[in-house]
């Protein structure tokens, strides 16, 4: 369908809603190279145990919508100058999740924007993703000009470093593309040196294997490895460890102007000991419209304990003078 509406209009319709970046891509054929190297990551077992990733969807959007013909990709900063405490009491959750759920926050932006694009034009067809579809969402935003996937496998913008949530809307108009992001890591590879597991296999790789994030988000297993509980130092949902140690984050990260990302107090630096003993009632009331919901109880606990137990181990292996 040709563009009853300018892609300068959406882009400014957009920013009035309040996202930071926005891009459009101009589909001309399939994922290409991107669409390999996800097929190629999954053939290494990368994935873990995240079925959902080799849903031939993600490969293909025109199976998310055969009416596609462009996709409006959209960026929200979420960082807030907070640190995350060193005291090996304190539990440690990615800044991600401090604040309300960004599903919630980015929905209801992308459902305003995509029912102004509709009252364009009654033709007009839309679907919107928040990181709940078959998308994939950091390859998308690259080639909308948002910004490039880092080594760590994250988004990075020169505006806001690789703070951002990401959300697309497919549309069946025509629109005027951008020009893909060049990638701009470098030489460098703090990233990969600084994660403890060695999760980064190689640069631009993420084996869910041995990554924090996973194990203490989607991991269900009753207990997490053996091999990954020394190197947890108190995280319990997530990790920052990557992108904590990114040049861009630390030199381009600009606080969020979004007040639903400022953290609720209890997640800043909350007790292990507190989280181990968690009642369902205080799980629920911390969790509620929070993206933390989605670890679930027995998980949190399970997350606390584990790294109470590798506190003691390693007291009961400091030498003493």
């Amino acid at each position: 369908m040709q563009a009853t509406v300018t892609s300068e209009q959406i882009k400014q319709a957009a920013l009035q809603l309040g996202f930071q970046k926005v891009g459009i891509v101009r589909l001309e054929s399939g994922l290409d190279s991107a669409s390999n190297h996800l097929q190629t990551w999954l053939n290494r077992g990368y994935q873990a145990d995240l079925a959902w990733m080799s849903n031939p969807k993600r490969q293909d959007i025109r199976q998310v919508m055969p009416e596609v013909r462009s996709l409006i990709c959209v960026g929200l900063n979420y960082y807030t100058p907070h640190a995350h405490s060193t005291d090996p009491n304190h539990a440690k959750i990615s800044r991600y999740a401090w604040g309300r759920d960004y599903h919630l926050v980015i929905h209801k932006r992308l459902k305003a924007l995509a029912n102004w694009l509709q009252a364009q034009a009654e033709a007009i067809q839309t679907r919107y993703y928040v990181d709940t579809g078959p998308v994939q969402d950091k390859v998308w935003a690259e080639r909308a000009g948002i910004g490039w996937i880092g080594k760590h496998s994250n988004l990075i913008s020169r505006d806001y470093g690789s703070w951002l949530f990401l959300g697309e809307i497919l549309t069946n108009l025509s629109l005027a593309g951008d020009r893909p992001h060049a990638e701009h890591c470098g030489t460098c590879t703090r990233c990969i040196a600084a994660c403890p597991t060695e999760a980064i296999a190689e640069p631009f790789v993420v084996d869910a294997n041995r990554c924090l994030a996973y194990h203490t988000i989607e991991n269900r297993s009753e207990s997490l490895p053996a091999e990954i509980i020394p190197h947890l130092d108190g995280w319990v949902a997530g990790c920052d460890i990557c992108q904590d140690v990114c040049p861009w984050n630390q030199r381009f990260a600009q606080p969020t102007d979004v007040a639903d990302f400022q953290p609720y107090e209890w997640n800043l630096a909350p007790s292990l000991t507190e989280l181990a003993n968690l009642s369902p009632e205080d799980w629920d009331r911390r969790c509620r419209a929070s993206a933390l919901r989605r670890i679930k109880l027995p998980m949190l606990r399970r997350n606390a304990r584990a790294n109470l137990r590798s506190r003691r181990l390693i007291a009961l292996n400091t030498p003493t003078e």
